[in-house]
């Protein structure tokens, strides 16, 4: 199962980052449509921060456990704003399409 832990600041009404954790087991590994899509999803939203933004960010993975973070460190211009709750979005469409035993979100207040 992948699980998403997004952090979200509601004062501001802002995500101020993500991290994902785990394999979906949907399918053999290198075969997984679930783990590609929510892999295409979160680089595709960091590299886009990363090239239409100025926000400062950390962000990092490890291929063999699956695990992605990525977390602002400053201000979040209203493009990353939008960039993020896309990606939720995304996220969240996958786990209505396949079911949370393959994906599990959790939105926590920081």
């Amino acid at each position: 199962m992948i699980t998403v832990s997004v952090s979200r600041d509601s004062e501001r009404d802002v995500y101020t980052g993500i991290d994902l954790a785990g394999h979906a087991g949907y399918a053999d590994y290198g075969q997984d449509i679930i783990c590609a899509a929510v892999s295409a999803l979160a680089l595709n939203m960091a590299n886009s921060v990363g090239e239409f933004t100025h926000d400062r960010f950390d962000a990092g993975s490890e291929e063999e456990t699956g695990h992605f973070w990525f977390r602002f460190t400053d201000h979040i211009s209203s493009e990353s704003r939008l960039l993020m709750h896309s990606l939720v979005l995304g996220l969240q469409n996958i786990q209505s399409a396949y079911g949370k035993q393959y994906i599990k979100i959790r939105i926590k207040e920081v």
